[in-house]
């Protein structure tokens, strides 16, 4: 890991909160700190994610987030179908990237590239 943790800006936290907390569900990512118009997300006690509506949003992010295994990803993509998101890369190897690469891909409410990838190779 070379991030400690990462946050951006909304357009509208209610709607980021709703579909962050349904979409990173399935890869064991919890809201562990929230306020006003703000939250941070992790697993493990971690806060490594946080969002809010607390100035201009950002525009243009892609965020990976890390699954233990494929099924996770899969988890993932169809959690963030359900939330709201749309879909930007149906879960599936990504070999320009590496053999055992497997991510999914979707747009988050303001538009940002979620990603949810694992590493491991197919069991």
């Amino acid at each position: 890991m070379i991030l400690d943790h990462i946050g951006y800006n909304v357009r509208d936290f209610a709607i980021s909160k709703a579909f962050y907390v349904q979409a990173l569900a399935p890869l064991g990512i919890v809201v562990l700190a929230q306020g006003d118009g703000w939250a941070m997300v992790g697993r493990d006690g971690k806060p490594q994610f946080w969002f809010g509506q607390l100035g201009a949003p950002q525009t243009g992010l892609h965020l990976a987030f890390a699954a233990t295994d494929r099924e996770q990803v899969r988890g993932f993509h169809a959690a963030a179908l359900a939330a709201g998101g749309k879909d930007n890369g149906a879960p599936g190897t990504r070999p320009h990237y590496h053999e055992h690469y497997y991510g999914a891909f979707v747009h988050d409410p303001d538009g940002h590239n979620i990603e949810a990838c694992c590493h491991e190779p197919a069991p």
